[in-house]
């Protein structure tokens, strides 16, 4: 029993060490560089921030986006949101455009799971839910109506 032991032991750590291959591993970041020198377009140094930097809005809100929000609300987030302050599986959205920034909001929404994945913001919501947002697949134009509506239901005329 001894020696099946020690000859496991052995096999394992043969196994486990790449002294012998006399191969170098790239840590993930060494290995990322060398993809951003590379020019591989797949690469995106800001993952999981999104692509909206910068998103004007009115002061007054846009009706029509409004309305086009609320039926997107309708159909792919009322399951999971309400429209008060309470927490049904997702967070309340009142006061949501008080809490986020246009573009956090529209990156959320567009960009889900890099979001959770790379985002604090995103993780600590995640900690109070307990339950991980699924991506909707929503469009820009999706996100952009969703957002004026959440700005309808906090006040904005």
């Amino acid at each position: 029993m001894k020696k099946l032991i020690a000859l496991s032991m052995i096999i394992f750590g043969i196994a486990c060490s790449n002294s012998g291959s006399g191969e170098k591993k790239e840590t993930p970041a060494a290995s990322e560089q060398k993809e951003a020198e590379n020019g591989n377009p797949s690469y995106d140094p800001h993952r999981g921030e999104g692509k909206f930097t910068k998103v004007d809005i009115s002061p007054n809100l846009d009706v029509a986006k409004a309305e086009a929000g609320e039926k997107v609300f309708t159909i792919k987030c009322s399951a999971c949101h309400k429209l008060t302050d309470e927490r049904l599986v997702g967070p309340g959205w009142k006061g949501v455009t008080s809490r986020h920034t246009p573009e956090w909001i529209m990156n959320f929404t567009t960009n889900t799971d890099e979001m959770i994945d790379k985002d604090p913001k995103a993780q600590a919501m995640l900690e109070i839910c307990l339950v991980r947002m699924p991506n909707q697949n929503l469009t820009d134009d999706d996100a952009r109506n969703v957002y004026e509506f959440m700005r309808k239901n906090d006040g904005v005329k």
